[in-house]
């Protein structure tokens, strides 16, 4: 008899990444699709949704065929949130906009928070508005692009398109919803219409349902999925990450190690603050706070190429030989602006502290002692609005080495608990497609903690200096940063 097993897919910014897990929480397969986004002008990342199904067509067809197993139900998450605009038919009308890392919308959010208010954007919403915001970008494309809005059109991310190509549903997951700024009410955990109607009234607004959601099953077989098999609405991916991990209580804290970083935090009752993101969670009852850098994993892989191209393990092992401080260099993360907590687009990265006696080694060190910084600033503005960390899940590709994670607990003084498995997004779209699906799943027996990163005190003194002069820099340099991103003459596309 074949065995019973979930799918589960993430479409995330540098990859798709897929894994087929037995209904026992046994990892059957994994299957990965490298992919990059466009970057068509300054601040503008984009993607064509065609390389989103294409991708997850082809993971699906690994995975599952000629295997002996029966696919109960398929689980899809994705990068967000994004704006992929169709026609009335879901067909794109043009590449989908990513998340806060595409910048273009700053006069739009401007205009919009002027327009409706910070506080009332604040107080409905539980986001100010700012890259991340979904409202801005629709404005967006109908001031620049208003040649391509005829008719009816409808909003899609990559989660909800994923199961619009399957299942022909129009639907979104009401966490996704809940970081579409403006146009979602958190306290209804509806739209809000009003402002819906006025920022983009050429838009049908998508049925809303909660992640693990039964949204409708496949029209046609793909790969060794049958027809007829059901498909959750899914969710973005940190909080598929962090279902991923158990990570959805009130008290936990996600730490996301990817391209970007991103910290969910699970909390007891609606918490704002205009420095991070107030959310829906992805089941009743659940809040988030969260917070996330424009990049993480990205500048590790930017150092990469640009030392050369060697391994990661041969630059962590030179990192190690570095030490805490990097020999006094200190690396401000900013290289595609920032998010949270100073939400500026016009942030840029920044290593100051150079000497002729440094090498690699040491720009890798400083580059993730930066993320780490970035990361406790988060942190800290979480629990200034009132988030209480009770444990800190560490996930992602990031966790691999040990290094990183080190940083960041010695930095924050966190005790980090990082599972077995760490396949990320795609085991929370599975876990979920599991739950949605009828089945009494344990997240802990599918993957239960089997490591703790504990920080030590011996360089508590070194990385308390070392933050200090982090939180100094930003504002003393943010004119020049500002000064070199808006000056004439030819300049780097962030």
């Amino acid at each position: 008899m074949p065995e019973r097993a979930y799918l589960g897919v993430d479409v995330g910014t540098s990859s798709s990444k897929g894994v087929l897990v037995g209904d026992s929480g046994r990892v059957l397969g994994t299957a990965v699709r490298s992919h990059a986004p466009d970057r068509p002008g300054p601040g503008r990342f984009e993607m064509d949704a065609r390389v989103w199904w294409d991708e997850f067509a082809s993971i699906t067809e690994e995975l599952t065929t000629g295997r002996d197993v029966r696919v109960g139900a398929v689980g899809v998450s994705g990068m967000g949130p994004c704006v992929l605009v169709t026609d009335e038919r879901g067909a794109p009308i043009r590449p989908a906009i990513l998340y806060g890392v595409d910048t273009r919308a700053t006069a739009q959010i401007r205009r919009m928070t002027e327009r409706l208010g910070a506080e009332e954007i604040l107080r409905r919403g539980g986001s100010p508005l700012t890259s991340q915001s979904v409202g801005p970008k629709l404005e967006w494309i109908a001031e620049h692009e208003p040649e391509s809005l005829t008719g009816r059109h409808r909003l899609f991310m990559p989660a909800s398109y994923l199961v619009h190509r399957l299942t022909g549903a129009y639907v979104l997951d009401r966490h996704s919803a809940s970081q579409s700024s403006p146009l979602f009410d958190r306290r209804t955990l509806d739209w809000n219409r009003e402002w819906a109607a006025q920022i983009a009234p050429w838009l049908d607004l998508p049925e809303l349902l909660w992640s693990d959601a039964i949204a409708g099953r496949t029209l046609r077989p793909v790969g060794g999925v049958a027809a007829g098999t059901p498909v959750i609405a899914g969710t973005i991916d940190a909080w598929s990450e962090a279902a991923s991990v158990g990570a959805d209580r009130p008290g936990d804290l996600m730490i996301m190690y990817g391209t970007t970083m991103f910290l969910v935090a699970t909390t007891r009752e609606p918490l704002t603050d205009p420095r991070l993101w107030g959310t829906a969670g992805t089941g009743p009852g659940a809040h988030s706070l969260a917070g996330g850098l424009a990049t993480s994993g990205a500048v590790t892989a930017w150092l990469r190429d640009l030392f050369g191209g060697p391994d990661f393990a041969e630059l962590i092992e030179e990192a190690g030989r570095s030490g805490p401080g990097a020999r006094g260099v200190l690396l401000l993360p900013y290289l595609a602006g920032e998010r949270t907590p100073v939400f500026d687009p016009l942030a840029r990265g920044t290593v100051t502290g150079l000497t002729l006696a440094h090498g690699r080694g040491d720009l890798y060190r400083a580059a993730l002692e930066g993320t780490a910084f970035a990361v406790r600033h988060n942190i800290e503005v979480m629990r200034e609005a009132g988030v209480a960390i009770e444990r800190a899940v560490a996930v992602g590709g990031g966790t691999r080495g040990g290094l990183w994670t080190r940083v960041v607990s010695d930095v924050t003084g966190l005790e980090q608990q990082i599972p077995s498995v760490t396949v990320g997004a795609s085991l929370g779209a599975a876990y979920l497609a599991a739950r949605g699906d009828g089945m009494d799943v344990d997240i802990g027996r599918w993957n239960p903690i089997t490591a703790t990163v504990a920080p030590d005190p011996a360089v508590r003194g070194c990385y308390e200096e070392r933050y200090r002069l982090y939180r100094r820099a930003y504002p003393a340099l943010a004119p020049v940063m500002h000064g070199l991103a808006t000056a004439p003459g030819p300049r780097a596309v962030p």
